[in-house]
């Protein structure tokens, strides 16, 4: 069974800064892909951050420059430094990682973790 477990949201002030983790475990064969999205109230999820297991990066248009993504191979961990963060990235933002166990290869998916930005 395979789990992905986020640490790391809060509440913060406008410009202010906060880090995200995530952790995969279980019967884990290879990690492809790990990123982040995030949904805000009444709107769609949408990708914020990926990487691949090679280091290849893409950011979402409205976080560029802001944020982060970096990932521990060796500890199945990805990371999202968001920093100059505004109100309008308050959402919840959730883990995600394509990832192959002995049975199966699909993306799975963390709890999610609460970031809200006051103004």
């Amino acid at each position: 069974q395979v789990q992905l477990v986020e640490s790391g949201g809060g509440l913060v002030q406008a410009g202010g800064s906060l880090r995200l983790s995530c952790t995969a475990s279980g019967s884990i064969f290879r990690i492809n892909t790990m990123g982040w999205y995030r949904q805000a109230p009444g709107k769609q999820r949408e990708l914020v951050a990926g990487i691949t297991s090679v280091g290849t990066i893409n950011y979402a248009d409205s976080v560029k420059g802001r944020f982060i993504i970096s990932r521990d191979n060796a500890k199945n961990t990805v990371y999202l430094q968001m920093n100059s963060l505004k109100p309008e990235d308050t959402a919840v933002y959730y883990c995600n990682a394509e990832l192959r166990t002995i049975a199966v290869q699909r993306p799975y998916w963390g709890q999610g973790t609460q970031v809200t930005v006051s103004s």
